[in-house]
């Protein structure tokens, strides 16, 4: 995932990290802001075409089935799964015990604590202690802590002490008449032995769910007892007790209840709806474990007993017997408990038909974080740690890692061959050398891997360029690049890679989304994925991200699969994802369309100024015209009446004279002054940076909180400076550079805007400057063949309030069968798939008058997927 302001700013757990708040008149008023046609949606501008006001807009699309276009590969689509929004315990494993190992710990989540989701329960008034401990009787090296239960033995018949575990989220899922498989690891010093009952009850504990399992734990070494408990109800809500008769100390460790009905039916497997959801796609790869969580955290190794929580993810961690696996810091907020590993991963993408993509660490943070690993010996570990991994993969089973591969129940290899090595760092140099170490040793030892390099945490700028220099000058064969931006972003930026080098590396997208998951988003993320096909030449591999959320734990928005713990539904982005995934073609069929009538709309707004975690004075705010005339001025003399606070954060206040924001911990503060109909003109201020992890923020072309201009001098951690552009709350960059800012210095601040052309100074000293005249092409197509079908897919997507009549001419000598078959995805813009209701379906249909040459109206704001028929070889005309 992209962590930094303008794309993922870290917040605390459980807040959104994009929730759009745009009243209808903000919508309305951000239309001047931008650059037409757009499509109407809550969170980015009505479209405007010169047929705004007519039903339809005529169109022409002209292909040539006989010309040959790229090939498409069958790993061109596919899913990137990290474990953020809680995707892996609590969502896509299937254990429904969390804390299960007892290993929750306040260095993971200051809310946490060893006994997080466990309670102390006694039944016909029995006694006892319930204590997590940390000692020699730990039943793993790396599982350290475990249960400890001291038995008062008092209570009359059927009296027992023990435990409650109160699941994810709202409690245990249960279904009636399914079957639960119960495991504990178990030991006693009662040489009679402990008679463990073990229950299903609802949140108050007053009704049984499940007739009672019966346990007797005989020993004092750690044994793993099973049962299978089957729900007389439906809850979601659920309660797993464990209660220990009699008296005497017994001992507990991986408490565990799985469904027995998982996805493939597998053991220590997986949540079946989710991955059924997944498995629907057809995805070619399977892009694993992250993300953020890969390359953040320390690099170190467990040390015990004082060992160390916060690591970055180290797959040897994650394989073996699961009882034996330790829990993490997940660099998301929460644990992890590993049960979801390496071994799993691997064997979910061979059930799914997927090729497995791994990433791993790089030693070089990323994600918003500024460290490198200079530590030789820890480097050499590390590479030969991703050696392992690809002997673990594909080794014979006579070989150490296939070895332990095979007596995980997998003798046959898994097939890998990519590799990724790191994600998003910001270090660009150091990334690189240390990428380099790791490529060397991996094709010096495995040349037919390969090896995965990436370009940073953003679609453009210094990183983004850097990186690319290097790996072009390297000969890497697939680089990765992340990217979240605005719906607007999308369908301005079609042609991204119709100028990329088609002898350089190819392209690897690991990570996009348009930022929200209303319909609009979809719309523009499948305009977009139009120009991925077109490109297929150069981009090899894409899949959007996230994959998963929980809906009671988000961390990041948008996401594709949605879930709680009764249901899951796919996101109007999954929707489209699915459409084109499973509809993709062998190779693309050379078309062209005519455009949208367009006008670009001069820059236009008030002034705003604003602060990121940063106190800053202004003073001095002039609004003036290219003849000079005034429009606006304040030195604050007469106080700050004359602004308002828009964002309804921080402190502001005047004080000597200035304009001061003084909360250090407030972000986004922004006030905003003037006309939203101001255009051309240079607005100046002075601002002075007072205390704070950044610089400060000057804003221009507001129309409201979710559509502006600002230039962010000093942000990412007083690291860069860029003007951003919010479209519907969503930013994209236009312009950066590496200018920090002092504090206590004055600094003359200069916005020039001129139609669509911005010019800035800085202390008189020219910065930089833009010209943001892209046009958001709101119609927007690709053809691919389908050699086993014998099909011509025409993919057209209309992403505006009018219907888009098109002529569409397959070439004079194409004979086609008359009646195409459609699926078409439609609806308002602003709709949004939840659990209650999911309006963005697929309709599937079919068209009787196809020809040579014939019109078809493609609906508004939707996206179609119309196969043709083709009869007998194709011919040039």
């Amino acid at each position: 995932m992209t962590l930094g302001r303008s794309r993922k700013p870290r917040v605390p757990r459980g807040r959104s990290r994009f929730t759009p708040a745009l009243s209808t008149l903000s919508v309305l008023l951000a239309a001047a802001l931008l650059p037409l046609p757009l499509p109407a949606t809550a969170s980015s501008a009505p479209a405007r075409v010169s047929a705004a006001d007519t039903a339809e807009v005529d169109y022409s699309l002209t292909l040539d089935p006989a010309r040959t276009g790229p090939a498409i590969d069958d790993t061109m689509y596919g899913v990137f799964f990290e474990d953020i929004n809680h995707a892996a315990d609590g969502g896509l494993y299937a254990e429904l015990v969390r804390n299960r190992s007892f290993e929750y710990d306040t260095a993971d989540n200051r809310s946490y604590t060893p006994m997080t989701a466990w309670t102390p329960t006694a039944t016909g008034g029995a006694t006892g202690s319930a204590e997590v401990v940390d000692d020699d009787g730990r039943l793993a090296e790396r599982n350290r802590r475990h249960l400890r239960m001291r038995l008062g033995g008092q209570g009359g018949a059927g009296a027992g002490f023990g435990v409650a575990n109160s699941g994810h989220a709202s409690g245990v899922s249960l279904r009636e008449g399914e079957r639960y498989d119960f495991s504990v690891w178990a030991r006693t010093d009662r040489s009679s032995g402990t008679p463990l009952t073990v229950g299903l009850r609802d949140a108050a504990g007053e009704t049984a769910l499940a007739d009672p399992l019966r346990i007797t734990v005989r020993g004092d070494r750690w044994t793993k007892y099973t049962g299978t408990l089957t729900a007389r109800a439906t809850s979601t809500t659920g309660r797993l007790t464990v209660v220990a008769g009699g008296s005497g100390t017994v001992r507990l460790d991986m408490v565990s209840l799985f469904p027995r009905e998982t996805f493939r039916g597998r053991p220590n497997g997986l949540r079946k709806d989710l991955a059924e959801k997944i498995a629907a796609l057809k995805p070619g790869f399977l892009r694993f474990p992250g993300g953020c969580l890969v390359n953040t955290g320390s690099h170190e190794g467990y040390q015990a007993p004082n060992w160390e929580r916060r690591r970055s993810y180290q797959w040897k961690d994650t394989i073996g017997p699961v009882e034996q696996r330790p829990a993490n810091a997940n660099f998301w907020g929460y644990n992890q408990s590993y049960g979801l590993g390496y071994f799993e991963y691997f064997q979910f993408a061979e059930d799914i038909g997927a090729m497995p993509l791994p990433v791993v660490p790089a030693l070089v943070t990323g994600c918003g974080q500024n460290r490198a690993t200079d530590d030789p010996e820890l480097l050499r570990r590390h590479i030969q740690d991703t050696l392992d991994l690809i002997e673990f993969a594909n080794g014979p089973v006579t070989s150490p890692w296939g070895g332990k591969r095979a007596a995980m129940g997998h003798p046959k290899p898994f097939g890998l061959t990519h590799l990724a090595v790191g994600n998003e760092e910001n270090l660009p140099d150091a990334y690189f050398e240390r990428f380099t170490a790791f490529r060397k040793a991996v094709e010096a030892a495995h040349p037919e891997i390969t090896v995965v390099g990436n370009s940073g945490p953003d679609d453009a700028g210094q990183t983004f360029d850097r990186l690319w220099e290097l790996n072009r000058a390297a000969g890497v064969k697939l680089v990765d690049e992340h990217y979240y931006n605005s719906p607007q972003w999308f369908l301005e930026n079609n042609e991204r890679y119709d100028s990329y080098d088609r002898e350089g590396p190819k392209v690897f997208l690991g990570e996009y989304a348009s930022l929200d998951n209303r319909f609009s988003n979809a719309l523009a993320e499948a305009a977009y994925m139009t120009g991925l096909e077109r490109n297929a030449d150069v981009v090899k591999l894409a899949s959007y991200a996230p994959l998963l959320a929980r809906t009671d734990s988000v961390q990041w928005r948008p996401d594709m699969i949605w879930f709680d713990n009764r249901t899951s539904w796919g996101s109007t982005s999954y929707e489209a994802q699915k459409l084109f995934m499973t509809n993709v073609g062998d190779r693309v069929v050379p078309s062209e369309a005519s455009p949208t009538p367009a006008t670009v709309a001069p820059i236009g707004g008030a002034v705003g100024l604003s602060t990121w975690a940063t106190s800053a004075a202004y003073d001095d705010v002039t609004v003036t015209a290219p003849d000079g005339r005034v429009l606006f001025g304040d030195d604050f003399s007469d106080g700050d009446g004359r602004w308002t606070p828009a964002a309804g954060r921080g402190a502001w206040a005047v004080e000597d004279g200035a304009y001061v924001q003084s909360d250090v911990t407030a972000e986004n503060t922004l006030v905003t002054a003037g006309d939203p109909a101001w255009r051309d003109y240079d607005v100046r201020v002075k601002a002075t940076k007072r205390a704070g992890r950044e610089g400060f923020l000057i804003a221009f072309g507001v129309k409201d909180t979710g559509n502006h201009y600002w230039w962010n001098l000093g942000g990412w951690g007083n690291t860069r400076s860029a003007v951003e552009k919010t479209v519907g709350g969503a930013k994209q960059t236009m312009v950066e550079d590496g200018t920090t800012i002092e504090s206590g210095r004055a600094y003359d601040v200069r916005i020039e805007v001129r139609g669509r052309h911005v010019t800035l100074f800085l202390d008189g000293e020219k910065w930089g400057g833009f010209t943001d005249d892209k046009v958001a092409e709101p119609f927007r197509q690709v053809v691919t063949r389908d050699e086993a079908t014998g099909e011509l897919i025409v993919k057209v997507v209309n992403a505006q309030d009018t219907a888009a009549r098109t002529r569409i001419d397959l070439g004079r000598e194409t004979d086609v069968a008359p009646v195409a078959r459609l699926t078409t995805l439609q609806g308002d813009p602003g709709s949004e798939n939840t659990s209650a209701s999911q309006p963005i379906r697929p309709r599937r249909s079919t068209f009787d008058g196809v020809d040579s040459a014939f019109t078809y109206t493609f609906p508004p704001h939707s996206i179609t997927f119309m196969r043709i028929k083709t009869l007998g070889p194709q011919k040039r005309s």
